[in-house]
């Protein structure tokens, strides 16, 4: 089976808890393919959470399905051109989806009645998820690998060879000079490259 889910060790109280999350955060999820990119991170968060027990797991869910709600505010034409283009982790819109991020996430927790303390370190990763060099926390370690391990899967490559116009064997070299160097865990670089393994098999990469 191309895509699987995988058991992932969480409390089925808790996955109710942060699909809640994802469902009220739903108006914002319908821009930049939110609605395929972060239910896949989510995933991929849930399984890195299995291997470091240690994290705040509700930090981490929270995080990571509200990390990109901030593209919501911004102009679509200017996502794609400013963006995703040269230099685009330094472009003003990607440190405004970041700020903009924070307050939506905000706003949804707060409906949910999470404590301001909640609140304040689940913004804490979402702000600078993308353009900051260097994370600060354990969960901010997840958060931020889970963000890029979706490009890894066969959907991300598809997705990203519609947004960036490769093919999907260029973006699998791009991935492997890329995106692997900057994943920051141990767990992240295997699921990395087994995941990777399986999008060449599955996308005949290896053919042309």
């Amino acid at each position: 089976m191309i895509d699987k889910v995988v058991n992932i060790g969480v409390q089925q109280s808790d996955i109710k808890k942060y699909e809640l999350i994802y469902k009220t955060a739903e108006p914002y999820m319908r821009v930049r393919k939110n609605d395929v990119h972060i239910p896949l991170s989510y995933h991929y968060a849930l399984r890195l959470l299995k291997e470091y027990p240690n994290a705040d797991k509700d930090v981490v869910a929270a995080a990571i399905i509200l990390h990109d709600t901030g593209w919501y505010s911004i102009d679509e034409e200017d996502i794609f051109s400013k963006g995703f283009g040269p230099n685009m982790m330094e472009s003003d819109v990607r440190f405004l989806h970041e700020k903009e991020g924070v307050r939506l996430a905000g706003e949804v927790l707060e409906k949910l009645e999470y404590s301001d303390d909640f609140i304040q370190k689940v913004g804490v990763i979402i702000d600078g998820h993308d353009t900051r060099k260097f994370a600060q926390s354990l969960e901010d370690e997840i958060v931020r690998d889970a963000d890029k391990l979706w490009r890894f899967s066969v959907t991300g490559v598809s997705v990203a060879c519609d947004w960036f116009k490769y093919t999907p064997t260029e973006y699998i070299a791009h991935l492997e000079r890329n995106s692997y160097p900057q994943l920051h865990l141990e767990a992240s670089k295997r699921m990395a490259i087994e995941d990777l393994e399986n999008t060449r098999k599955i996308l005949l990469s290896h053919v042309i």
